[in-house]
């Protein structure tokens, strides 16, 4: 597979008109790098604290990700890309082969600071072209309903709510959207 760096501008803020645009980069990095083992571990830390209403703590992370693990978000059975803002690792998300012709996205995670600025349509951007070079004609994706932002974020972005297509113990909303 050929690695893309996928670069967006993000907007100025609101508050500072002569701010500098800031482009994201985001390319495919290993699971296990430093960078992206922190922003793993955010996101863990992020939909856990989430779901439980209280701070996770880091065994309750050490444990999820262990439960959980990520080795199959590699060629030819995924990806994992990390986003960049400024030089800064601020997103991740991985894609993982379902069939021939379907892949999932798993822990698409922005940062709490760099949220609003382009980065989650950064990490699709990536991932969906991901999927395309891994021979996928749909992505798929489950959610929860108390993550509202990014169900908001894959409506904008084309994705469409589908039937249950797994049965996973968080899931309480499917995604689905062509990549052809």
């Amino acid at each position: 597979m050929t690695s893309h760096a996928i670069t967006t501008s993000a907007p100025a803020t609101a508050t500072s008109t002569t701010a500098p645009i800031t482009a994201w980069t985001v390319v495919p990095e290993s699971f296990d790098t430093p960078d992206a083992t922190a922003l793993r571990r955010a996101y863990y830390a992020e939909v856990a604290g989430r779901y439980w209403r209280r701070p996770a703590t880091e065994a309750e992370v050490d444990q999820g990700l262990a439960d959980d693990p990520d080795d199959a978000l590699v060629p030819p059975t995924g990806q994992f890309v990390v986003g960049r803002l400024g030089g800064e690792a601020l997103a991740c998300g991985g894609i993982r082969v379902l069939d021939p012709l379907t892949v999932e996205l798993t822990r698409v995670y922005v940062d709490q600071r760099a949220r609003g600025t382009g980065g989650g349509a950064a990490l699709l951007a990536a991932l969906e072209e991901a999927g395309r070079a891994l021979g996928a004609e749909r992505v798929r994706l489950d959610t929860r309903s108390d993550l509202v932002e990014a169900r908001a974020l894959y409506a904008r972005h084309g994705y469409r709510e589908i039937p249950a297509y797994n049965s996973g113990p968080y899931a309480e909303h499917w995604f689905e959207k062509p990549l052809v």
